[in-house]
């Protein structure tokens, strides 16, 4: 094992950070307006931002052709933007400008032509404008459709292993169906290689390795004899279904060097391991010890000689590891006090944002409400719904809503009319199969639909305006299974869905036995010892029936990165990767390449090694000399000089003259403007990724706490969201 570790240690350790595309905007932005007038915009400071609407006050400054001295003044606001969340960008669709202020010209005439010269020409100026800045200033209040409330919180089996283990999940007792491309009996409510021998032997394939038992349940031993040929075809047939996937470090070095032992589930559950007996090691600062050989979140607080675990976002605490019996849910705002405390840079930093009242978990919460965005052609935009059989609908408790059971896709009856979700595009028909069009309304009572109907998620797709040629929809991450609850974010709403089960085998969203844990730029990612070979072909797109449904929408599914019982650590916010073998195996935009739809597709990546449109930053760009300028909500303009003091622009006013009120709050914007000029530049160094190691194939993601250090990638970055 310690071997194998060095190996991976040499093979991961160059990360190049890549500058392609994509400059950041330079502040203040510069505008020529046809009479010679020069304009400059300065950072924006938001009110609000909802779905794809973006509220903000800006400084701005006058210089009129002939003149030496510019006036300044303010602008309010209110732009259509597009969001990337990949790059973590933000463009200027259109923009509006309700008011302007500029106490030196107060003529009507001269305020509408600046009005119309910003309005034609600052969405093409702005270009990119920094998504993290954008939160970092921003004080947003939820609604209550945001919040999930009613998230399901009841300790699942807790499992605890001390060897390398991998957790097989299958749907309830296993379904067998041929495969006929197999020519085999295969286990279809599974995302695992489970099949049937004609021997009557069960085997499963993952890791490249075969195991065998003489039920599908297990429990499986390693296979090192032989194998018949029926499997070696079902064996190669997957190695090319896997050749077009991410490939990890040199993974036959990887299998030889580690045999996994197997559990299997057909209950919900969730595995956590060490290697070998846990091995504690101290945080600084704190009451609390870690589990230092293990990749997932358990520590020790001392204080209370009580274990605390960190699951899918919710934290568990029990007098033992040993066993299922003992654990019990604890808010993260009851957690004790030296959690919030653990410091920066440590192994364990990243459970911060499972933390009530850190830094950490605020910007969570935050980054859960921004929108993916997407500009969807009403002309050719289009889905199709296939049923298994005729279609079935059953009552959504508390609406008026009814749902499909009987079908992959997510398709909602109402006032006579049918609505179907296909990967946060809403289309509407008067026939459940269609045709169907896309939708300009979305189906009544849908925030009322509660947590225990599977299509809970279908309320974190919004449309937010159309015209007769385009339709302007998002989601937030509440689509993609993951959930504002309380002061941070949760993966799934924790409550198991019963999947469909007929001639085809629909499976609903799953919130255990995967070990997600969450990362501040990726979002949610498989925190478990498998890769893409110990899932098997339907991983995404399906055979037998087996279609989408255990992560959220079909095209959506978590980032995986391997962990060999081991944990390396990493510094999110100060940007140091360190050692890792982690990445993500594609963006999380779910709108991207698809036909009839416009999105920010800032990866780029269709296949893995198309590494364009990365984000380029630069600190001289984020100097404070050149972007300290800020106004209030009176229209009053101020500059921070270098020393620290403050002046007012227009007119002349000497720091001495405000209150204390108004240089505290100029000096907390100023706070908020560098924290998201701070998170810009860890954004940088975490986004790097690896070419010489894996062959040049994806951005890499950066572990976390769990499967170092926490969280890894994910498409949709970001947990929770909701509609507005």
């Amino acid at each position: 094992m310690k071997l194998f570790l060095r190996k991976i240690m040499m093979v991961t350790f160059t990360t190049i950070v890549y500058h392609i595309g994509y400059a950041q905007s330079v502040w203040p932005l510069t505008i020529a307006a046809t009479d010679g007038t020069v304009i400059k915009v300065y950072q924006f400071q938001p009110d609000s931002f909802a779905g794809n609407t973006l509220k903000s006050i800006s400084a701005i400054s006058v210089l009129r052709n002939g003149s030496n001295n510019p006036d300044f003044g303010t602008i309010w606001s209110t732009s259509r933007v597009e969001t990337d969340r990949n790059t973590r960008q933000l463009s200027i669709d259109s923009i509006f400008i309700s008011n302007i202020k500029i106490p030196a010209d107060t003529n009507e005439n001269d305020l509408n032509q600046i009005r119309t010269t910003l309005e034609s020409k600052l969405p093409e100026t702005a270009g990119n404008i920094s998504l993290d800045e954008t939160m970092a200033t921003l004080d947003q209040n939820l609604d209550e459709t945001k919040l999930s409330n009613d998230i399901n919180t009841q300790v699942p089996r807790i499992i605890y292993a001390t060897r390398p283990s991998v957790l097989v999940i299958i749907d309830g007792d296993p379904k067998i169906q041929e495969n006929k491309k197999w020519g085999l009996d295969a286990v279809i409510n599974s995302p695992f290689t489970i099949v049937k021998d004609k021997d009557g032997q069960f085997y499963l394939y993952g890791g490249e390795h075969w195991y065998s038992a003489a039920s599908a349940t297990g429990p499986y031993s390693f296979v090192s004899s032989k194998i018949d040929r029926r499997l070696e075809r079902i064996e190669k047939t997957l190695a090319k279904d896997n050749s077009n996937r991410p490939n990890g470090p040199d993974e036959s070095m990887v299998m030889d060097s580690l045999i996994p032992a197997v559990i299997v589930t057909t209950t919900p559950a969730e595995l956590i391991q060490s290697d070998g007996e846990p091995d504690f090691l101290p945080i600084s600062g704190t009451s609390l010890l870690y589990v230092e050989n293990s990749s997932d979140d358990i520590f020790l607080d001392t204080n209370s000689e009580q274990y605390y675990i960190l699951i899918s976002g919710r934290w568990y605490h029990s007098g033992s590891l040993a066993g299922n019996s003992g654990w019990e849910f604890v808010a993260s705002d009851k957690l004790p006090a030296d959690f919030a405390k653990i410091p920066e840079g440590s192994p364990k930093y990243n459970v911060l944002a499972s933390v009530a009242g850190t830094e950490a978990s605020r910007e969570a919460v935050m980054d859960a409400q921004v929108a993916q965005t997407a500009k969807v052609d009403r002309k050719t935009a289009s889905t199709q719904v296939s049923y298994d059989g005729d279609p079935q609908f059953q009552s959504i408790a508390g609406t008026r809503l009814q749902y499909a059971v009987n079908t992959s896709s997510t398709v909602l009856l109402f006032g006579g009319s049918y609505y179907a979700l296909d990967n946060g595009v809403w289309f509407i028909s008067d026939y459940p199969a269609g045709p169907w069009v896309a939708s300009t309304q979305l189906p009544g009572d849908l925030d009322l639909i509660p947590p225990t109907s599977w299509v809970y998620n279908s309320k974190f797709v919004d449309i937010y305006d159309y015209t007769p040629e385009y339709i302007y929809a998002g989601y937030t991450s509440g689509y993609l299974n993951s959930f504002i609850y309380g002061a941070t974010v949760v993966y799934g709403t924790g409550i198991y869905y019963h999947p469909w089960i007929g001639r085809y085998y629909y499976p609903r969203p799953w919130s255990w036995g995967f070990g997600v844990m969450y990362s501040p730029w990726y979002g949610w990612g498989f925190g478990l010892d498998y890769g893409f070979d110990w899932f098997n072909e339907g991983f995404g797109w399906g055979w037998g029936g087996w279609y989408g449904g255990w992560w959220g929408p079909s095209f959506y599914h978590p980032a995986y990165w391997h962990n060999y019982g081991y944990h390396y650590g990493h510094d999110f916010y100060g940007g140091n990767i360190g050692y890792h073998d982690g990445f993500i195996h594609s963006e999380n935009n779910i709108y991207r390449n698809r036909n009839g739809i416009e999105t920010r597709n800032g990866f780029g990546i269709s296949d893995g090694r198309d590494f364009g449109n990365r984000p380029t930053f630069s600190n001289g760009r984020f100097g404070r000399s050149a972007n300290n300028v800020f106004s209030d909500r009176q229209g009053n303009v101020f500059q921070r000089g270098s020393s620290g003091q403050w002046q007012m622009n227009s007119p002349a006013t000497h720091v001495n003259s405000f209150s204390p009120e108004t240089i505290s709050n100029l000096n907390r914007q100023q706070q908020m403007r560098e924290a998201g000029q701070s998170r810009v530049q860890s954004f940088q160094h975490s986004a790097g990724f690896s070419p010489g190691a894996f062959g040049g194939f994806h951005p890499a993601a950066f572990g976390g706490g769990g499967f170092h250090g926490g969280g890894g990638g994910g498409f949709h970055g970001g947990g929770g969201g909701g509609r507005r």
